[in-house]
């Protein structure tokens, strides 16, 4: 790389971690008393998806370590949103399932986020939004190869 391509990277990066770290302090602040984003994340995704999932399969989905998404689903049982259940083919592994308060808990959520991010896109114009998308998507993909 030449030193102009190192500062679009460095500005492109500064710009993500920035936008990030701001989109969930202002969504993280929205969210019903208790809640927090990673909360929010994984009943999010166990209510978009039929199956069961293990502690594993959801740390690699969300890119964190499962021990930290232990710690995350220890919250979420203790508040009553989601289920933990031994696997009877594998006792080793555990599986787990959003609770139907899970479901309301994190339908509670949408209603106070959506207005949020819905007025983020309106700002910024949905052919702004669809221009992006793809972009960003890759961005994803590649950075997942990693």
């Amino acid at each position: 790389m030449n030193t102009v391509d190192d500062a679009l990277a460095i500005s492109l990066l500064s710009e993500l971690f920035t936008t990030d770290q701001l989109a969930r302090a202002r969504l993280g602040k929205a969210l019903p008393k208790g809640m927090e984003l990673s909360h929010f994340s994984v009943l999010n995704h166990l209510a978009n998806t039929a199956a069961e999932k293990t502690p594993a399969q959801l740390a690699r989905s969300f890119h964190v370590t499962k021990g930290a998404m232990t710690n995350t689903l220890g919250k979420l049982e203790a508040a009553g949103h989601v289920h933990i259940r031994p696997d009877w083919d594998d006792a080793r592994r555990k599986l787990v399932a959003v609770s139907p308060a899970g479901r309301a808990a994190r339908d509670q959520a949408l209603q106070v986020i959506t207005p949020i991010i819905s007025e983020m896109t309106s700002t910024l114009g949905s052919e702004k939004v669809r221009a992006v998308l793809p972009i960003l998507r890759e961005l994803r993909i590649r950075l997942e190869q990693d």
